[in-house]
């Protein structure tokens, strides 16, 4: 574990060095969404450093989600405030959103190379791929998780979703909604928190 002062103390510029260093370094390696950015995070503020609980994470990640914007970007400041209040937050941000401007201004410059070069197309599909199993590692995850819990409704929540997307091809901004009403309704007892 990283010497880093933990939530509620004072910060140094090593803590904001060491957040914008490796907020930068996972954007820049997050191809596929802002969903694949999440188990990274994840990895490196709770497993690695310990700044955040797993579960703290879960539910910032879902306040993240719930908010219009970039689900990355969104997820980065959150738990960056969380763990810096507005400079945190500031930080995070600002190491997220630069990895892509700067590859994408670098793109633009040199567009019909990218755009018609097979070696690039083919680099491309086979990163989609790795995003693709991060993706699906995160929900396996979940799943599990609420498995051990041994509680019905959250694991009848995520199957109801599945299935309603997958199967009937649901608007999955419908789904979020009433997945946010049932939990809102039926879920505020202690033993799903």
């Amino acid at each position: 574990m990283a010497n880093i002062k933990l939530p509620g103390e004072e910060r140094t510029a090593h803590f904001y060095w060491t957040l914008f260093k490796s907020t930068f370094v996972i954007s820049a390696v997050t191809v596929g969404g802002g969903f694949v950015i999440i188990p990274l995070l994840k990895g490196k503020y709770v497993d690695e450093y310990g700044w955040l609980s797993d579960k703290e994470t879960l539910d910032l990640v879902a306040v993240a989600q719930s908010m219009p914007g970039v689900v990355a970007v969104n997820s980065a400041i959150i738990l960056g405030y969380r763990m810096a209040g507005f400079p945190g937050a500031v930080t995070a941000m600002t190491a997220t959103v630069l990895p892509p401007l700067i590859t994408l201004s670098i793109i633009s410059v040199f567009y019909e190379f990218f755009i018609q070069n097979h070696i690039i197309k083919l680099i491309l599909r086979g990163m989609q791929c790795g995003a693709t199993a991060l993706i699906v590692n995160v929900g396996i995850d979940l799943f599990l998780r609420q498995c051990r819990r041994k509680l019905a409704l959250p694991l009848l929540i995520i199957v109801c979703t599945f299935i309603a997307n997958t199967v009937f091809s649901v608007n999955i901004m419908y789904l979020i909604l009433i997945d946010g009403l049932i939990g809102l309704l039926f879920m505020r007892s202690t033993k799903y928190n």
